[in-house]
């Protein structure tokens, strides 16, 4: 769904086929005022899905505000491919790295209802939204604020998913003004977009189960870099580096060495 679309449909209380279908009735008082306040906000590129507090991951609903990163169509390559594993290994118990809006556990649990499922973040307020997404959807994720895996006490994971930020720190200046609005804790990865995974990769066998896997969301032009660093750890091989569909890598898979 385009923004013009996302725009109406919440305007007009209707789904996207009704607004096609009655695209040529008129809109009442309300519906033009509300319309135009979006695009008075919209005209000083703040984000439509925070304009309107939702967005749309992996067909189903999340409440975002400034607290969280917006879920990007990208991210969805990471869950379709953690469920493949998970299906695959009979998975159980998953940790979400970083959950933000909780966009990735919810999603897990929705469509791989056999899970179970952990969720972490640094922000309390970010924790609050994923909590939100997570009720909306009847999701029984168990949230935990942490560091990375600072607060974490369970160690047998079966999966570690996440998506951490990875933009490097000089390139945040030259991105869409739309950007400015997201929460920065959540794209800045240092100087090189990796720093981490450098945390994550050296400490993620200690949360794992014999065999666990590690999956992990990458940005362009990344692959040798977290290459580099799953080496120098010694800790993992990597089995697999899936594309998303720009034909770009997206994510990177491995297991922990015995």
């Amino acid at each position: 769904m385009n923004e013009t679309e996302l725009l109406f449909t919440r305007a007009l209380g209707c789904d996207r086929m009704s607004l096609y279908l009655n695209k040529d009735r008129y809109l009442n008082p309300d519906e033009v005022d509300f319309i135009a306040s979006v695009f008075k906000r919209r005209i000083k590129s703040e984000p439509l899905q925070y304009i309107l507090g939702k967005t749309e991951f992996m067909g189903l609903e999340f409440k975002v505000n400034e607290a969280v990163l917006i879920p990007r169509s990208e991210t969805e390559r990471l869950v379709e491919t953690a469920i493949e594993y998970a299906k695959q290994n009979e998975t159980g118990r998953v940790l979400d790295l970083g959950t933000g809006s909780g966009c990735i556990a919810v999603s897990l649990a929705k469509y791989a209802p056999e899970l179970k499922i952990d969720a972490s973040d640094i922000s309390p307020e970010a924790l609050a939204i994923a909590e939100e997404n997570a009720a909306a959807h009847g999701a029984g994720i168990n949230f935990v604020r942490s560091d990375l895996f600072s607060a974490l006490e369970y160690k047998e994971y079966a999966m570690i998913v996440s998506n951490p930020p990875y933009i490097a720190s000089a390139q945040i200046r030259k991105l869409q003004p739309e950007l400015s609005f997201e929460p920065v804790l959540a794209l800045n990865g240092g100087a090189d977009g990796l720093d981490f995974y450098r945390r994550i990769i050296p400490e993620a066998p200690g949360y794992l189960q014999k065999n666990g896997l590690l999956i992990m969301e990458i940005g362009l032009g990344q692959k040798k870099g977290l290459e580099k660093i799953f080496a120098e750890s010694g800790k993992f091989e990597i089995i697999e580096i899936v594309k998303d569909y720009n034909n770009l890598d997206r994510v990177i898979c491995a297991r922990k060495a015995d």
